[in-house]
Parts: structure tokens; sequence; C-alpha cells
């Protein structure tokens, strides 16, 4: 299953971000990730467990940032490993990245080989690593743009959040087999996997992604 959760524009960011992950709990119990950014840096913590057993005060302290997004592992690729709690993140030619990813997408095996042999290192075994790759490699100037490049190579079931210096991009499946909402706090952009998270903060529900 697996849940994600973001918020763009909100000085309590990272606080946010936990608590909605707490809200989506029941999506995920093998490892928790938030990752934020205060003005072009990125920082990231990641724990196995739930979320009230990996994220403290002094945590979310150190999560400090006007941004941030988060996520609940409950595994469906990769084994259940530290190294495949998301948020992923990278810094590449772009900028710092970190990526939040529930679903699946179909011929994984396959992009990985070529991906590889094309001298592409990978650290996890999750196959959200491979739109990373494929953005890293993209020509398109915009981190919109990249992500589209991206996402339109490959075929999947998927509800993901992207998060950059410079913005945060939400996308879905074009089936929309895995669910994604958009919603609104404080005039910030909120982005979750399940309306019960609005709830839980006062963010007001606007559609479906």
């Amino acid at each position: 299953m697996c849940g994600v959760f973001g918020i763009f524009g909100h000085q309590e960011a990272a606080n946010l971000t936990y608590l909605g992950l707490s809200s989506l709990q029941h999506r995920g119990q093998e490892a928790a990730g938030i990752a934020s950014f205060r003005d072009k840096s990125l920082t990231a913590i990641r724990r196995q467990g739930i979320v009230s057993e990996g994220f403290n005060r002094e945590a979310i302290e150190a999560l400090s940032g006007d941004r941030a997004i988060g996520h609940i592992r409950y595994s469906t690729s990769g084994g259940s490993f530290l190294r495949n709690a998301q948020p992923l993140t990278v810094n590449y030619r772009h900028g710092d990245l970190a990526v939040a990813h529930n679903g699946n997408l179909l011929q994984s095996n396959e992009w990985r080989t070529a991906l590889e042999e094309m001298g592409a290192i990978f650290q996890s075994t999750s196959d959200t690593e491979i739109l990373i790759h494929l953005m890293a490699r993209s020509r398109k100037k915009t981190l919109e743009e990249r992500v589209i490049d991206a996402l339109s190579r490959v075929k999947g079931a998927y509800s993901i959040l992207f998060l950059g210096a410079t913005g945060m991009v939400a996308a879905r499946d074009p089936f929309g087999y895995r669910p994604l909402v958009m919603g609104e706090l404080d005039g910030a952009p909120v982005f979750s996997s399940e309306t019960c998270a609005f709830s839980l903060i006062g963010a007001r529900f606007i559609r479906p992604v």
C-alpha cells in the first residue's frame, strides 16, 4: 500500500508531515521518512518502524523549512531494509531531490538492467530509483518538465511526490490506480494518499489528483 504526504509553503511543514503520516499509518508499518527543504538545503530522516517511534521532537526540529514530503512504507518492491525507506534523496546536476512513491512500475527489472548497462549506480532495490535516474538523464530544464519526461517513459500504478529546491510536483498514474488527493492549509498546497490526513491537520480538501 504505502502512503505519501507533502506540503509546500508552510512554516510548520515537517510537523504537519509528521501528523499527516501518523494518520496514514494504517497504510504501512515497515518504515517512515520525512524530507524537508530550508532554502536550498535538503534534510531527510528515515526510520524503520512506525512514525511515533522514529520521530521525536528533536527529529522534527532538525527538519526545518517550509516544504516537506513524507512516506509510509509497505514494501511491494525491494526488501524491507532501511536503504529502501523513503523519501529517496539524491544530489544531481540540478540540485537536491527527494521522492516519495506509492505503487509499482512495470518492467522495473528491465529498466534497471538497461540503466546499469549505461553506467547507473543504484543505492536501493526500490523501483522508485529508476525514475530518479531517468530524471537525471533528462535534458528538460524545469523540475516539472523532468518529472513529465521520466514518467512518460514508464508504465505502472503510482502516486508520487517530487520535492526540489524550486518546487514540488505531485503525479498520479493515468488510470488513477493509486490514490492521491489535493488540499489546502493556510494557503499552502497539501497532498496525501487519503483525506484522513487533511482532517487531522485541518486542511481543506480540494480534489483528487
